[in-house]
């Protein structure tokens, strides 16, 4: 009971804090991770980012089903070998009775079946545990807005899995129903690398606004649903 008051004070902590310069809540986190120094370590990284909070913590599959009832997060940071339950079995199950909870995998195993079922069962992400903290909160907000996010070398395994090999043929642009223009093939092949909207708009030097825009573009003209698709959907047409 003390962890969970500790927990939800610090939760409304936060809430004021943006509130005084932004009326958006912070984005409630439910971190498992079955190493209580790699929890500590990852809760004290997070909490740099006054938009996420840890709501709560757990050490096992089966105390992540029970506390995502209890404390309903936005989203679920999850590794993926842990004793009792799994984070797989659990994203499964978790994700049978909230079907829209988003789960971003952190894990040190990039091995293929770990991503795969992983996916399989709904994770909206894919981290791996070398990854950069801003490059960990762009993750957690990029599944909270409900896209799915994979690190540059998972992305890298799922389009092998699709039979497909980077390349350049831009002259596939045209046979698109609605072609890219070259501004947005620029911002794809970002996407297809991994960025987020703001590494979009710092490379190109642009407004995160007009990032935002040129990817929902994008997105609308490849009929896909979101970046990963998209970014297997532009190696298919020979985009990038």
């Amino acid at each position: 009971m003390c962890q969970l008051i500790k927990y939800r004070v610090g939760f409304v902590r936060k809430f004021i804090s943006m509130s005084q310069g932004n009326s958006a809540r912070p984005i409630k986190v439910l971190l498992v991770e079955d190493y209580l120094l790699t929890r500590t370590g990852l809760k004290a990284i997070i909490d740099r980012d006054p938009e996420i909070a840890i709501i709560g913590e757990a050490q096992n599959g089966e105390e992540a089903i029970a506390k995502v009832s209890e404390l309903l997060p936005d989203v679920i940071l999850m590794d993926v070998g842990m004793p009792v339950m799994d984070g797989i079995e659990a994203a499964r199950i978790i994700r049978e009775t909230h079907p829209a909870m988003k789960i971003v995998m952190l894990t040190a195993s990039d091995s293929d079946r770990d991503i795969f079922a992983s996916l399989c069962v709904g994770a909206s992400g894919y981290c791996l545990k070398d990854v950069s903290p801003d490059r960990l909160f762009t993750a957690i907000k990029s599944a909270y807005n409900g896209d799915i996010w994979l690190d540059a070398s998972i992305a890298q395994k799922v389009i092998r899995e699709y039979g497909l090999q980077p390349g350049i043929n831009n002259k596939r642009v045209a046979s698109l129903p609605d072609p890219l223009s070259p501004r947005e093939l620029e911002v794809l092949n970002l996407l297809v690398n991994g960025a987020s909207n703001q590494e979009i708009a710092n490379t190109l030097v642009i407004s995160l606004a007009t990032a935002k825009t040129h990817v929902r573009s994008i997105l609308n003209k490849l009929a896909v649903d979101d970046r990963t698709q998209a970014a297997v959907n532009a190696m298919r047409h020979g985009l990038v």
